[in-house]
């Protein structure tokens, strides 16, 4: 199942990346407070680095890792998730709209989950994401 959302943040597109990827281990679980991040790997976020995730979304707690498949500075993050048995793959684009206007895009690919009843949901948690994503880099920078 695949889902995709859109927020517009009056920011600059160089601070929602910073926001969203440079800074991902510490803002994250912010932004969804069901989520817990630890960087396994050494230096900075970037390619190849991996986030230990525990993840309380569907109920039990669920211990899983992720790694950073894809980093364009000022453009693109992208993430292979594995919780449990399950793997999920995220991404999230900044697209300018001007000096300090920025629109995010977040798609997520769960093909694991095949309930229609389900995409309704998930579309609206990811757009709760967005929404909280905006609110926190608006008040805080």
């Amino acid at each position: 199942m695949k889902a995709e959302v859109s927020q517009v943040i009056d920011r600059s597109v160089s601070t929602v990346f910073q926001f969203y990827a440079h800074d991902h281990v510490r803002n994250h679980p912010r932004w969804d407070r069901m989520m817990e991040l630890e960087q396994l790997t050494e230096g900075p976020i970037g390619v190849g680095a991996i986030i230990r995730r525990r993840n309380t979304h569907f109920g039990d707690p669920v211990e899983g890792t992720m790694e950073v498949v894809e980093f364009e500075e000022n453009h693109a993050f992208g993430a292979r998730i594995h919780d449990g048995d399950t793997e999920t793959l995220g991404r999230m684009v900044c697209e300018p709209l001007g000096a300090d206007r920025t629109r995010i895009v977040i798609s997520v690919d769960m093909p694991w989950l095949t309930d229609p009843a389900a995409s309704e949901r998930l579309k609206t948690m990811i757009q709760g994401t967005a929404d909280n994503i905006k609110a926190l880099i608006e008040a805080e920078t």
